[in-house]
């Protein structure tokens, strides 16, 4: 190892120790360690060769044993030691601009967040703000340098993305003699993780589409490539951009291509092929004419059996943002919200929905300031006197209940029995065997209090893996106990993920989008599970909440009987 390794390996022990309460000496003995190694005009492994490293000053017999190991073995056993009893993610969080050691151990240690994605989370659902010594500007702080730390990891949540993306392709449509430009590729069939922006473009010439990139703040990197009839680019988050330029008799090939999963496209061409027909056409429906299909959705072309449906005549009508009627899963300041039910209600009225259901947290998340008792009959006597000053939009009763270890929840039934629907959530013991987080699950959904599952699975996208469960038997439970699964549209959760909505339709399993909005703007987040819904080939039939709102109080009703 050289002095950099070197000194990069005892920054990260001086960290750990940090985290770990030890001694201040110690702990300031290996951070100097470190920049004593770095500065050194010579290798440390000529110094350990030569049995003079102790004469250094700045580095003790602790010190030095550690740099003779680490040039020795190319390893510290203490090092490995410490980064082994924390989460893998806790070291990342160093990267995060403005976020020390001291901070990172309140957080780890007050918050439980091990990575730089549950700590983006938790900012989101104001976390920190509550923590000694952080308040509201250093959330805030955080969070932008969050956001600074992710521009170059490669992955970007799509929420994050479409907003610049969408600023691109209307500076591009903008450009001299564009005829049509759309989005391909990723977001267009809404991916929940994007890595690059594409767009298909059709009458202008390189030079427009390049100066309308060069318009847009922060793209850098424009170059044109003749030999592909493409210009590429980086965003302003640093994703790689892609212009294919199209001919306008060949428009609707090009997009489809560019937008389809590569294993779509040659599916569509083998079909194409038998067919006697070519890849070519003005648009993409004319494509999928030519080889006998109804065009097929964005969001289906993944090549997952959707072009056999198209054949058969089974592709299903997916569900639009528009049909959804009201929302569930909402936090207001009872709990960890930003914002007070009355203002999370009228927010909701604002964007036209019939009803909201209200569900802060339960007893058992201590750390969201969950509901106990005697606050669950105070918040109920608030939502009565709120629904007197909205009476044009229904305010449900809920619960974000906690999933206890065994499948317990964590009220009585007695105090289930006093909201008008449930939502079971696992919050803690992400380690459980994959049996025993089946089983945990499967018993929370045989509560008969229980009406639906939340965020199934517990990933945090980028962040933080789905913990280890069997979900198909989970499906299987909720079908067998006619409960609702969710679909989170949090563009940090999505779960249920898209890829297992197929399944649970087969089952007939039904859902829920929910924003899980923990602030008025958390709201808007709905059109994202309705991506995830769209992607696994969900109907407005699939979703309990396009119901009107009488027949959604019904149906609330008859899960309690």
């Amino acid at each position: 190892m050289d002095k950099r390794e070197i000194a990069a390996v005892l920054e990260e022990i001086a960290f750990f120790l940090e985290l770990k309460g030890e001694n201040p000496f110690k702990i300031k003995a290996y951070s100097t360690g470190a920049r004593v190694i770095e500065s050194l005009p010579e290798e440390p492994s000529v110094l350990v060769q030569k049995g003079i490293l102790r004469n250094v000053k700045g580095i003790g017999e602790g010190l030095a044993g550690a740099v003779t190991e680490l040039v020795t073995t190319g390893a510290s056993t203490l090092h490995t030691e410490l980064k082994a009893s924390f989460p893998a993610g806790v070291m990342e969080m160093t990267a995060v601009p403005g976020l020390g050691p001291k901070k990172i151990k309140a957080i780890y240690e007050q918050l439980s967040v091990g990575s730089v994605g549950e700590l983006e989370y938790a900012c989101i659902e104001n976390r920190l703000v509550g923590l000694p010594g952080f308040g509201q500007k250093t959330q805030e702080k955080i969070l932008a340098g969050i956001r600074q730390f992710k521009r170059h990891q490669g992955f970007h949540l799509f929420a994050n993305v479409i907003e610049e993306a969408d600023c691109i392709l209307e500076a591009v449509r903008g450009a001299a003699g564009v005829t049509r430009a759309d989005h391909a590729g990723e977001i267009r069939r809404r991916l929940e993780v994007i890595q690059n922006i594409t767009l298909v473009v059709a009458g202008s010439p390189p030079k427009a589409l390049a100066e309308a990139l060069q318009s847009v703040p922060d793209v850098t990197q424009v170059e044109h490539h003749p030999e592909t009839k493409t210009i590429t680019a980086r965003s302003p988050q640093g994703l790689p951009l892609s212009i294919q330029m199209a001919d306008a008799a060949g428009y609707g090939w090009e997009l489809l291509s560019a937008t389809g999963s590569a294993e779509h496209v040659q599916e569509l061409e083998r079909r194409l092929v038998e067919r006697g027909g070519s890849p070519a056409g003005e648009s993409e429906e004319a494509v999928y004419a030519a080889a006998g299909l109804p065009a097929i959705p964005p969001e289906l072309r993944e090549g997952h059996g959707e072009i056999e449906l198209a054949g058969s005549g089974r592709l299903p009508v997916l569900i639009e943002a528009g049909q959804i009627q009201g929302i569930f899963h909402n936090h207001t300041v009872w709990s960890d919200g930003a914002a007070t039910l009355e203002q999370m209600v009228e927010a909701a009225r604002s964007l036209g929905y019939r009803y909201i259901g209200i569900s802060d947290h339960s007893q058992a998340a201590f750390y969201a300031n969950g509901l106990k008792e005697d606050r669950i009959r105070a918040q109920h006597a608030e939502i009565d006197a709120v629904q007197k000053t909205f009476p044009d939009i229904r305010i449900f009763k809920g619960i974000e209940a906690d999933i206890l270890a065994d499948g317990a929840m964590d009220y009585p039934d007695e105090i289930l029995a006093t909201f008008d629907f449930v939502i079971a959530s696992v919050h803690s013991r992400f380690n459980l065997s994959e049996e025993d987080q089946t089983n945990r699950i499967c018993r929370a959904l045989a509560n008969p209090f229980v009406t639906m599952l939340g965020h199934a699975t517990g990933r945090l996208l980028l962040s933080r893996d789905a913990y280890q469960v069997d979900m198909k038997k989970v499906l299987d439970a909720a079908a067998a106990h006619k409960k609702i699964v969710e679909i989170n549209a949090n563009p940090h959760r999505l779960d249920l993920d898209w890829r297992l909505c197929g399944y649970a339709k087969e089952k007939g399993v039904t859902f829920s989008i929910n924003p899980d909005a923990h602030s008025t703007d958390g709201l808007a987040d709905v059109p994202f599970g309705v991506n995830v819904a769209r992607k696994g080939g969900v109907t407005v039939e699939d979703v309990v909440n396009t119901l009107p709102v009488e027949a959604m109080a019904s149906r609330l009703q008859a899960m309690r009987r």
